[in-house]
């Protein structure tokens, strides 16, 4: 028997094996709040270096001061802000090293973690992964970047989380988080996205033949878009040889 699922607006029927908490319910207000800032900041509409009082991002929300300064501070636990004395939070900055470093590291953990988590999931949770996966290829055709940042956390969240190793996923999720993303909206406005997408659908297909080699090197793949494309907006030949050299 099939359930609903739900992930801010949207509502996804997949298997009644859901064990991921916070796909079970409706976000409150606070966490509304702060994904839609986390995704502004991800994808670059909030701008790095420049500060943004409470007040005003409500005003521009439609609700009050109070939700947005919770969520600024669960976004300064993140890194993705910093607290300004009597002024508000300023958006913190990434330069391309310590966006570099964090795409390295996630190379160096990511892959081996996902092959090692592949062979040990169960015949029955493949279709709560599919249902995630439907939601992302899903949200990035109809440019819903909210929706398809919290379903992609949520997908590699609980891939890895079959690995046994609750540390390994919180500090793949931080790492995550700390990905800048400035061309997503240009990405989700030409359909570039979509191929992106379709991989966490490939990432299945591998669990499904027990294809760990196959699995490695698509999210050595995988990972390289977010240092790549979705920096720029366009797959271009820098872009493209960049995940190449990766991949040897």
């Amino acid at each position: 028997m099939s359930v609903p699922v739900e992930i801010g607006d949207i509502t996804m029927t997949g298997n009644s094996h859901f064990t991921i908490e916070k796909l079970d319910r409706q976000m409150s207000l606070r966490e509304t709040v702060t994904e839609r800032l986390r995704t502004s900041i991800i994808s670059g509409d909030l701008v790095e270096g420049e500060l943004y009082s409470a007040p005003s991002l409500g005003a521009a929300f439609g609700v009050s001061a109070t939700p947005v300064r919770e969520a600024m501070m669960d976004l300064v636990r993140e890194g993705l802000v910093e607290t300004v004395k009597n002024k508000g939070f300023r958006i913190t900055g990434m330069t391309d090293a310590e966006l570099d470093e964090i795409a390295e590291i996630r190379l160096l953990i990511e892959p081996e973690a996902t092959k090692r988590a592949m062979a040990l999931i169960p015949a029955e949770s493949i279709p709560e992964l599919r249902s995630l996966a439907d939601v992302i290829v899903r949200t990035a055709r109809d440019k819903d970047s909210d929706a398809y940042l919290a379903a992609d956390r949520a997908f590699h969240s609980r891939l890895l989380s079959f690995a046994g190793n609750k540390q390994l996923v919180e500090l793949v999720t931080s790492l995550r988080l700390r990905t800048r993303m400035y061309g997503l909206t240009t990405l989700m406005d030409n359909h570039q996205l979509d191929g992106s997408a379709q991989e966490h659908h490939e990432m299945i297909d591998c669990v499904e033949r027990g294809d760990e080699e196959a699995i490695y090197e698509l999210m050595i793949r995988h990972i390289s878009h977010a240092r790549g494309m979705w920096n720029t907006g366009r797959l271009d030949d820098e872009s493209a040889a960049g995940r190449e050299q990766n991949t040897k």
